[in-house]
């Protein structure tokens, strides 16, 4: 078997060097000045082969532009205090608003053509561009002229994505001193976390503590930017484009109604006793009377087991062969081509992520592999994003990425394989227990965890362009931390300001409903694999293959879901409660 090593990726699939990258500049220039001259030849009966092979030279544009895009944002992650990939990355940002404005014209054009000859132009289009060109129409209401669109774009560039990457540079140095035994480490936030998931307490409750001192050390720095987020968002999607609510601007990127993602929030609020019943039941498991908010990912038992890098990828691609070879292939692919980041290191952007640049690209990985369960598992999770990136290869630059409510489809599903597997073979009854309580660990993380940070989102951007104070919002995310946690878990008031260090807050408003939405779905899909055997795989492999080349609801009601059925989503509160209660029912026994 081939032998995997924690290390660097390689990024030369990319470019091979920063002098080629910033060759590559230049070939975008003259790919975007070549593509600007149809402006003038636009009109209402442009023959339908013209329109097409301008949407061809803009994909050429797009897919150069994501590999530069994708060098200057991965030589940042691996070390966010390098100055030469900071210039970078602001150079990128710089060209790529200009970019946006240069081909803005064709963009505006279709939003505003009137609805006989768009229809004529869809007709003529095909498959590969329809979907791109049907969803840009949903924008017509929320379009600008293009001199304001063009503002918005470049004042973008020097306001908040500078302010963004102001947050990301002060929040990715910062070290964490926490004493172990009598010695002082200084750690990164990955590895201090590991000891917020320590079996003592008392180190649980020091590493959290230690973690929000040096949050708060920078809270007049960081809560502002926030601030300022909220109120761009605002003043940009509701003051000036007009959609109803904050939240409605990425309902419409995902394509989703108002309708089923408030459908979503609103059955997770009635379930929140589900977890709540989990957390009393883990607070037995661990002997206290109630959890702290410390204690919430507490392993339950003793086990310490270390997985080195070698035998966690054997293990995932063992399982993912199990479901089906493909899988195991694709991820394979991954590894073999040196597309994974998975060393610790100073600097190195927190968490994981998977990056699948432009369609036949094979995606980039990054990880902060320290041999836990947990790592093993972000490593199944993160290469089930490159299969589905993978499987949806054959579509164009503008539609092979799933949209965020199907984004997490593959890679929850690949982590449940994971999980299942080693259910199987672990004889060891510590680690079957760690599984078991990991896979509700997981999915409260995932589920009831992101619907509050949603929950917390909306509250945000009313309160904050209303005027609200930094310590108002605290106030109003400890509340929420209340209403979900209920009398099983135990919250201290440094808590209230946990959303100073959540990243996709300033990044990207209103992500993480998402999380919730991929992991309910996939509990249902999981279901119906493991009572249909390999009848299912059909079915989940067209899902995947669809990418984003149709609306969620359309791929999604091949797969017999209803978003918008609260139904639907209870379904999947039904599934954990059962889980729950088989757990309950194990601590009953044992007793």
């Amino acid at each position: 078997m081939t032998p995997y090593t924690t290390g660097a990726w390689s990024l030369e699939d990319l470019f091979p060097s920063a002098e080629a990258w910033e060759a590559a500049l230049q070939e975008l220039d003259a790919k975007v000045a070549a593509f600007e001259a149809h402006r003038d030849a636009l009109r209402p009966d442009l023959p339908a082969e013209t329109f097409v092979a301008w949407l061809q030279e803009l994909e050429e544009v797009h897919t150069l532009a994501a590999r530069i895009g994708a060098y200057a944002h991965l030589r940042f992650s691996e070390n966010t205090q390098d100055p030469q990939a900071q210039a970078m990355l602001g150079k990128m940002r710089q060209i790529m608003a200009q970019l946006g404005n240069r081909t803005l014209f064709l963009t505006l054009w279709w939003r505003n053509l009137d609805d006989d000859a768009a229809r004529r132009l869809l007709d003529a289009v095909g498959d590969r561009y329809r979907y791109f060109l049907e969803k840009q129409r949903l924008y017509r209401p929320y379009t600008l002229s293009e001199a304001e669109e063009k503002i918005i774009n470049l004042k973008d560039v020097s306001g908040i994505r500078a302010l963004l990457s102001t947050y990301s540079t002060l929040t990715n140095r910062y070290t964490f001193r926490l004493e172990v035994d009598g010695e002082v480490k200084e750690l990164t936030r990955g590895e201090l976390m590991t000891y917020a998931r320590s079996p003592r307490a008392d180190l649980r409750e020091r590493a959290y503590r230690v973690l929000y001192e040096v949050y708060r050390r920078d809270q007049a720095l960081i809560a502002p930017i926030y601030q300022a987020v909220t109120q761009d968002w605002y003043n940009e999607k509701v003051l000036t484009r007009g959609y109803a609510r904050p939240i409605s601007a990425r309902n419409l990127d995902n394509h989703l109604p108002d309708e089923a993602v408030d459908a979503l929030l609103e059955v997770s609020r009635r379930n929140a006793s589900v977890f709540q019943r989990f957390f009393r039941l883990k607070a037995r498991r661990l002997g206290m009377a109630k959890l702290r908010r410390y204690d919430i990912y507490a392993p339950v038992s003793q086990s310490e087991r270390h997985y080195d890098f070698d035998t966690a990828a054997h293990m995932v691609l063992e399982a993912f062969a199990k479901f089906d070879p493909r899988f195991a292939d694709l991820a394979r692919q991954v590894l073999e081509r040196q597309h994974v980041h998975s060393q610790v290191q100073p600097g190195k952007s927190s968490g994981a992520f998977c990056a699948t640049p432009y369609p036949g690209a094979t995606p980039w990985v990054l990880l902060n592999y320290q041999g836990r369960l947990e790592d093993v598992a972000t490593m199944a999770h993160e290469l089930g994003h490159a299969i589905h990136g993978l499987l949806a290869g054959h579509h164009s630059v503008f539609t092979f990425h799933a949209p965020l409510p199907l984004a997490e489809t593959a890679s929850t599903f690949a982590e449940m394989l994971l999980l299942d597997d080693l259910l199987a073979r672990e004889d060891d009854p510590a680690v079957r227990q760690d599984i078991l309580f990991k896979r509700l660990d997981d999915n409260y993380a995932t589920i009831m965890r992101q619907v509050y940070f949603a929950l917390f989102e909306i509250m945000a951007h009313e309160r904050f362009p209303q005027g609200a104070r930094a310590e108002d919002i605290a106030a109003g995310y400890a509340d929420l931390l209340r209403e979900q946690f209920g009398d099983a878990v135990e919250v201290s008031d440094e808590f209230a300001w946990e959303w100073l260090m959540i990243p996709h807050f300033y990044r990207v408003p209103f992500y993480v409903y998402a999380y919730a939405f991929g992991q309910l779905l996939v509990l249902a899909l999981y279901q119906r694999y493991q009572e249909e055997g390999p009848a299912f795989k059909p079915v989940y492999f067209r899902l995947l293959e669809a990418g984003g080349n149709r609306a969620p609801e359309a791929i999604l009601a091949e797969a017999g879901v209803d978003p918008r059925d609260p139904a639907f989503w209870q379904r999947g509160y039904d599934l954990l409660a059962q889980w729950v209660q088989a757990l309950e029912a194990l601590d009953a026994d044992a007793a």
